[in-house]
């Protein structure tokens, strides 16, 4: 396993992951879905020059692309400071390996590096905190929806000083979902 930075010809490669990591089959307690949502907001991203590339990191499994993490630049209370975590994406035959571990512990030492004051990202409560993140309203950071303490969590880094407080608004693809 190799985790490197994404690569711009990385891209085919990182829709795929998230085009298959994300896709569930239909069950009695819910219809099937594609991976599209995920795939589509990594593409709107990179677009839109929201990606932070220092951070967006890819896994090689045998010269193949089996995981990618995006990282993008979000604000709270109108400045910047911190960033996002997610999506992240790991092919179902790779996963339970390891390789989303590797890509979040990596992507926050990247983001660490570049002097973000800490890492936010929407999620399972029960995953996470073994990265450091916890409830972001315990901070003074406020979610841009009503999700629920326990799945908006923040990590601080070093250079979170004194801290930030407000309300926490990811990029604009972000807002596009609901479009």
């Amino acid at each position: 396993m190799i985790v490197r930075r994404e690569l711009p010809t990385d891209a085919d490669a990182v829709r795929a992951v998230h085009l298959a990591a994300f896709a569930k089959a239909a069950t009695d307690e819910a219809p099937a879905r594609e991976g599209t949502l995920e795939a589509d907001l990594v593409d709107e991203l990179r677009a839109d020059g929201d990606l932070v590339p220092e951070c967006c990191l890819v896994v090689e499994v045998d010269g193949v692309v089996a995981g990618h993490v995006a990282i993008s630049r979000a604000t709270v209370g109108g400045e910047p400071g911190l960033v996002a975590l997610g999506p992240v994406g790991v092919l179902p035959e790779a996963q339970r390996c390891g390789i989303g571990s590797a890509l979040v512990h990596a992507a926050l030492a990247a983001a660490d590096a570049l002097g973000a004051r800490g890492v936010v990202l929407l999620g399972h409560p029960t995953y996470y905190p073994r990265f450091g993140f916890g409830p972001a309203v315990e901070h003074g950071i406020t979610p841009p929806q009503d999700w629920g303490p326990q799945y908006f969590m923040l990590r601080r880094l070093h250079a979170w000083g004194d801290g930030m407080s407000g309300p926490f608004r990811y990029a604009p693809a972000f807002e596009r979902l609901d479009d």
